[in-house]
């Protein structure tokens, strides 16, 4: 009898197969039992019928618990009103591994604590299930949009020595007789080396911030994809951007719409995403947001209240640029017609899910970026291996970051951030 998933079960109608899985939910009425069945792939009501199965399996079945692991074996139907189409008419029961105590997770209304000090278990639940598919299904569009385009993939490292943006949210380690290193908060730096050499680069992996932010958009360790493309320039940039977001919420669309649809996110709202997205310099933001009675003036930053009033006017991402030279990192190129002012760019998510992307042009002079960290008080010699692109064979060169978890909770519709990432890192949380 051949081992089957759940998600293989449609091509399988009228035959006998092998299920390995877990108890999901079970009710019995003496005669009959019926077992909301998962394994990692999809769920499907199992049923067992005693006159069909025999004692000895009945009995099998009778002693399962909530999530009890067990091997299952039955023929496959069909069944219009179950949820996958099919469910399985079992023949035999064979428990694996029953629990000898019940489960923890089994009331609607534990609170949210509760739930996440037991996210091992939580991780288990349908709608999580749902969560995760989709977070998976974001992940696999942006390894695609990038092979697609040729990009070579760069693992930049965890443990850094320079700092990519500012020394307050920096988390410390003693690097052997090296002295003070830093758990990474971008692996940029380290990507315009590699597009001096590859032209057109990408990575995917954790950063970490130590910001003691308790929001809902604001995770302790988070993915970030960063992209850096020499001879890329402002335009370019944006234009990157728009076509790498529009990409993953179409192919999430094809490719997880179940899922999106299992945990009720409203998909209208996701299939109104059009390019070209709309644009608004940070002065025309100002000038907005002060029209809407906020109490903002040139120069201070956006919080999440004035990002969820600026997105909420489109259906679509929206980018803000040029934003204030003092107000944003080292590297990024002043604006030639304007230099108070520099060449970047933050995409803001609709629906107040806040910024999902910050971008740049890079500076490529060398005197520029030294009197940048000059400015900045960060220590020139930390950079000589960075000043050095600039050094041999310095081109334009533009990038940006794109916070995963972030992106996660708008297309999926979260409520909290927490959510997007298996093992959620907050300021109050390192458990489980």
């Amino acid at each position: 009898m051949r081992w089957v998933y759940v998600e293989e079960l449609k091509k399988h109608v009228g035959e006998e197969v092998e299920l390995r899985g877990w108890v999901r939910r079970k009710r019995s009425s003496g005669k009959i039992a019926f077992i909301d069945f998962r394994d990692g792939t999809g769920f499907v009501q199992v049923v067992v019928e005693k006159s069909t199965i025999g004692n000895e399996h009945f009995s099998n079945a009778d002693k399962l618990r909530l999530e009890s692991s067990v091997i299952i074996r039955g023929k496959v139907r069909e069944d219009e009103r179950a949820p996958g189409g099919v469910e399985v008419l079992a023949t035999e029961v064979h428990p694996v591994q029953i629990p000898q105590e019940d489960f923890p997770i089994q009331k609607p209304d534990h609170s949210i604590d509760y739930l996440m000090e037991h996210r091992h278990l939580w991780l288990r639940s349908k709608r999580q299930f749902h969560i995760m598919r989709i977070r998976d299904a974001v992940i696999k569009a942006i390894r695609q949009f990038y092979w697609e385009r040729n990009f070579v993939q760069i693992d930049t490292p965890i443990f850094t020595g320079a700092i990519g943006e500012t020394a307050g949210n920096l988390f410390e380690v003693d690097y052997f007789d090296y002295g003070k290193v830093y758990l990474t908060q971008t692996g940029q730096l380290y990507l315009e080396a590699a597009c001096m050499a590859f032209g057109k680069v990408y990575n995917l992996g954790p950063t970490f911030r130590a910001e003691k932010s308790k929001t809902r958009r604001h995770l302790i360790e988070f993915w970030m994809n960063e992209a850096e493309v020499a001879y890329y320039e402002h335009e370019d940039n944006m234009r990157l951007q728009e076509d790498l977001v529009y990409y993953i919420v179409q192919y999430v669309l094809q490719h997880a719409y179940d899922d999106l649809i299992a945990i009720g996110r409203d998909v209208s709202k996701l299939e109104k995403v059009q390019k070209p997205f709309p644009r608004m310099t940070y002065t025309e933001a100002v000038k907005f947001l002060q029209s809407q009675g906020f109490d903002i003036k040139w120069g201070d930053d956006f919080g999440g209240d004035e990002e969820t009033v600026l997105a909420k006017q489109f259906d679509s991402p929206v980018f803000i640029t040029h934003y204030p030279r003092g107000a944003k990192a080292f590297y990024m190129q002043p604006d030639p017609t304007n230099p108070e002012v520099v060449l970047c760019d933050d995409l803001l998510a609709p629906e107040g899910y806040g910024e999902i992307i910050g971008a740049s042009q890079r500076i490529h002079d060398y005197d520029l970026l030294v009197e940048r960290l000059k400015e900045n008080n960060l220590p020139v010699e930390k950079y000589d291996w960075y000043l050095d692109l600039r050094k041999f064979g310095s081109v334009p060169h533009s990038g940006f970051g794109l916070g995963v978890e972030r992106t996660i909770a708008w297309i999926a519709g979260l409520e909290h951030i927490r959510e997007a990432i298996p093992f959620a890192r907050t300021l109050y949380r390192v458990h489980p």
